[in-house]
Parts: C-alpha cells; sequence; structure tokens
C-alpha cells in the first residue's frame, strides 16, 4: 500500500523544518476517533497545539473533516458509519512520520494481516482506550472524543515523535479523569441485559426512544445510545451491545 495523505503533506514538511531550525525534533502528533459528528471545543485545543492530526474513523461528516484540516494537516481512514460523503477515503493507511512507520484502520478485524515493518498500528471503533504492545508492533486505540457513549470515558491520545530516530512515547488524554461516575435511572448490573433485550424489542415494535424510555423508567439518553448501536452494527444483539460497554464505567465496582 502506498503512503497517502488526504492534506498538504508539503505545509507538515515546512513546519518540521521550521521545528529543526529551533533545535526542537519532537513532535507532536494527535490520534483521535470516533467523533461521530462532534468535535468538542477542549479537543480543538488540544488538536491546535499539534502538527498534525491522525483520525481512525467515523467522522461522521465532511463538515468534521473540513473543521480537522483547518486546525492541521489530518490523515484519516473511512469508518463503518462514514457513509457516502466518505468514499473518497481509504479504508487504511500506512504512512512514515518522522521515523515512525504507522499503519491505521477503523476496526481492527479488518488490519492486513502482515504487520511487519509497522512501528504503530491505530485503530478505532470500539470506542474504547487501548494500548499495548503486540508482536513487537505497539497498537494504540485513543478511543472516542466525540458523543459519549453509556458512562465511557472521552478520550484522545498525543504522540510525541523524535526525529530522525522515530521514537516516541503516547500521552494518554482523558477529557472525564475527574467526572464523579453518575448511575443510570433504574439500570443496576443485575438487570442490564433485561434492559437492553426489552428497549431492543419495543425499537423493534416501532416505539419511539420517549416511549420506551417513560415505560422502563430509564433515561432517555441511555435508550437512544442503544438503540443506536443496534441500528449502526446490523446482526448485533443484547450482549453484543453490553460488549460495547465498560461496566465498569457504568456502575460503581
Amino acid at each position: 500500500m502506498q503512503d497517502r495523505n488526504f492534506s498538504d503533506q508539503d505545509a507538515v514538511l515546512r513546519k518540521a523544518e521550521g521545528y529543526k531550525k529551533m533545535g526542537n525534533l519532537t513532535h507532536r502528533i494527535a490520534v483521535i476517533a470516533d467523533t461521530h459528528g462532534l468535535l468538542r471545543s477542549e479537543i480543538k485545543e488540544i488538536l491546535k497545539g499539534c502538527e498534525m492530526i491522525l483520525h481512525g474513523g467515523d467522522i461522521n461528516s465532511q463538515k468534521i473533516l473540513d473543521e480537522l484540516n483547518a486546525i492541521a494537516p489530518v490523515y484519516v481512514v473511512r469508518g463503518n458509519n462514514d457513509k457516502e460523503w466518505a468514499e473518497g477515503l481509504q479504508t487504511q493507511i500506512e504512512a512514515t512520520l518522522f521515523g515512525l512507520r504507522v499503519y491505521m484502520v477503523h476496526n481492527k478485524k479488518q488490519r492486513k494481516e502482515d504487520l511487519s515493518g509497522v512501528d504503530l498500528f491505530i485503530y478505532g471503533h470500539s470506542h474504547k482506550y487501548e494500548e499495548k504492545k503486540e508482536n513487537g508492533v505497539y497498537c494504540l486505540n485513543p478511543g472516542s472524543c466525540g458523543p459519549r457513549r453509556f458512562r465511557q470515558p472521552v478520550t484522545m491520545a498525543v504522540l510525541k515523535i523524535e526525529e530522525p530516530d522515530g521514537n516516541f512515547k503516547v500521552e494518554k488524554i482523558d477529557l472525564t479523569e475527574n467526572t464523579p461516575k453518575q448511575p443510570i435511572l433504574n439500570v443496576t448490573e443485575g438487570n442490564l441485559k433485561h434492559t437492553v433485550e426489552v428497549i431492543i424489542r419495543e425499537m423493534k415494535a416501532g416505539h419511539k426512544v420517549e416511549s420506551i424510555a417513560g415505560h422502563l423508567g430509564v433515561e432517555r439518553e441511555f435508550v437512544e445510545q442503544v438503540c443506536r448501536i443496534y441500528v449502526t452494527h446490523p446482526g448485533v444483539d443484547a450482549q453484543g451491545i453490553m460488549d460495547k460497554m465498560e461496566v465498569s464505567a457504568l456502575f460503581e465496582r
């Protein structure tokens, strides 16, 4: 696969040359995913301090991509929720950034089989922050910094790459780190699966979100998020939806 950049590569290189002249060989690269149509003001401020943005997919609209490009050059892959407007986007990208070989795809289950030669593998889709090393490859899911799903953290990452050797560090940024956990009205670990099953059944019967929430006595936002996952992930069942939640983020352990 060829390196592919959907923004102004020359602008990135010019900026890099500026840093070299100042004797600063450390580059800050923002890593985000799953914005789903929301670009938070706090995230924008962080992005403004970075030379480049890597987006792991599910952007949701050209408007969001345009906003990102106005801040810094963007590498982006198409996610499963990026519809007709995103037909021109690649589903996977390989690029060498200041000596660091990066491979990016939205869903890690759809990655290429051979990751030899890759230093950093970036993906999204799950909305769950993940950072680990597998078979010599550093794997990073920055989580979601778009609409908050259930009680999951709102996260992104910043890469600090040293040129020319490509050594790097990852800084995790959690906008919800100091947010107190609030229980979901009338939803417990014990009745979670049953509640999700009822929501799916009532949605399939044609009931509106407000009606389902009122019938169950649960938060409208919770019902809406369950319905959204069911619609955007064909074939998913109640257990599959629960797998996309972080139970520890929903309930105090």
